[in-house]
């Protein structure tokens, strides 16, 4: 073999160059990759909301030894507990055998994605046609929304308390929805107006029937008819939409991308890539020293807002819960604890070069992302990680052979984004964001590495037995 020369030597140990995955891994753990995001794809296709997420995570849980948290119960070490909050947030323990007050680690990720939520009073007609009006939920390009396969999730409380789940779209057979756009024979005055508003946000109405009841006479025949059927269906009546959350999502399942199939293609990547491999090192973490926390949170995409974000308090009413059960104070357990962060940031996409700062962007297939701060123009809004905290990172990924980068959203002045991580830095914790590299963020089809996915479980898992 030819000996490196001196400029080789300096350039191996000096600088950094994370390497691509497909570079370093061998064939075993590319198998084992693979295999996990083949578990990943059917996690995907079925958790779409926030409340089917922590559903499937608490089904997941209590095979794995989870038990529902009981306040004023002394856990020993080793025990698995779990606590869901309104159906729609999750937090889940592995006791270590520490004392809380050493602190815990936290792996805390968001289940809700962007999507087209229904307005309260929905259901309408206009010229013979039956639509759903919507409401965006999160940060979406409105046009990438239009004449693609619907499918409609959610729940509807009725006026006697009962509540009904609705999941249509998803089976073989299942009529799906969409929303209408004009076609280029007459869409030219559209094509000239910027992307922002070419699509108004009013104009995204789901096309839902178009067959009146049988009868000659009378207003609102096709609405009419859709609700003969939703109450066949359900026993529903049009008011009962004021007490419902129904979204609209992308009706596609998860594939593979590729002909060397080391991509993932799906909705929901932002931030199920990180909350499935956070869910799934929890439930493969026994006997931690530091109680491992793992938190599935709602609400991220529209500012961690309500009683199921994580600007709420209830995450730290289970820590001070936690801290009650060994006879300590919650406030040192947090300011004890450290805590990743996971979710995603941008993958450097070649085709739009220009948004990105290259060298301190990140790339599919080379690893988890850590970044630093989120924000945007001077770091506004961001917690910013220490530099201790970094290294201590850095150190910890080093060790465990889990391939990791370091990338910032985009360049300076041209965006930024947010995260739950200055949420959980305002408790006085050690935190960082680390998550998996996304190509066509927020769109409905977003692109993901199977590498990368199996980099974020080992990142988590290897993070909660430290």
């Amino acid at each position: 073999m030819k000996e490196k020369t001196l400029a080789e030597k300096l350039r191996e140990e000096l600088t950094y160059n994370p390497k691509n995955g497909g570079l370093q891994l061998t064939q075993d753990q590319l198998r084992r990759a693979y295999e996990f995001c083949d578990d990943y794809k059917e996690f995907l296709d079925v958790a779409k909301t926030e409340r089917e997420a922590v559903a499937e995570a608490v089904r997941l849980a209590e095979i794995a030894g989870f038990v529902p948290f009981e306040k004023g119960r002394v856990y020993q070490a080793g025990e698995k507990v779990y606590r869901v909050n309104r159906g729609k947030a999750i937090i889940l323990a592995v006791i270590g055998s520490k004392p809380v007050s050493e602190g815990v680690r936290f792996a805390i990720s968001h289940i809700d994605s962007p999507r087209l939520d229904l307005k309260p009073n929905p259901l309408y007609e206009s010229d013979e046609i039956a639509m759903f009006k919507t409401h965006y939920y999160g940060g979406i390009k409105k046009y990438q929304w239009t004449t693609i396969p619907l499918a409609m999730h959610g729940v509807i409380c009725l006026a006697d308390g009962s509540k009904l789940e609705v999941r249509i779209g998803e089976e073989e057979g299942d009529p799906q929805f969409c929303v209408t756009d004009l076609l280029p024979h007459l869409g030219r005055k559209q094509e000239k107006e910027p992307l922002a508003t070419a699509i108004p946000a009013e104009n995204l109405n789901i096309l839902v029937g178009s067959l009146p009841i049988n009868e000659e006479k009378g207003s609102d025949l096709v609405k009419l008819n859709t609700l003969r059927l939703l109450n066949e269906k359900y026993g529903l009546v049009e008011a009962d939409f004021l007490s419902a959350e129904i979204e609209f999502v992308p009706a596609a399942k998860a594939r593979d991308v590729g002909f060397d199939r080391s991509m993932i293609g799906a909705y929901g990547h932002d931030d199920r890539v990180c909350a499935y491999p956070a869910l799934m090192a929890a439930l493969t973490c026994n006997n931690p020293v530091h109680t491992a926390v793992t938190v599935l949170t709602d609400k991220e995409e529209i500012g961690s807002e309500g009683n199921t974000g994580l600007k709420s308090a209830y995450m730290e009413y289970f820590i001070h819960d936690l801290a009650d059960m060994q006879g300590v104070k919650g406030r040192d357990v947090l300011s004890a604890s450290q805590c990743l962060s996971a979710d995603v940031n941008a993958a450097f996409d070649p085709t739009y070069a220009d948004v990105y700062e290259k060298r301190n962007a990140c790339f599919i297939n080379k690893g988890v992302c850590i970044t630093k701060y989120t924000g945007a123009g001077g770091k506004s809004g961001t917690s910013d990680a220490s530099a201790e905290y970094m290294s201590r990172v850095r150190r910890l990924l080093d060790s465990k052979n889990v391939l990791w980068q370091i990338g910032e959203l985009g360049k300076v002045d041209v965006g930024g984004g947010g995260t739950v991580a200055k949420f959980v830095a305002a408790l006085d914790v050690d935190t960082v964001d680390l998550g998996v590299p996304v190509l066509s963020m927020h769109a409905p089809w977003e692109i993901v590495s199977k590498i990368d996915v199996y980099m974020a479980y080992r990142a988590f898992y290897e993070f909660f037995l430290d």
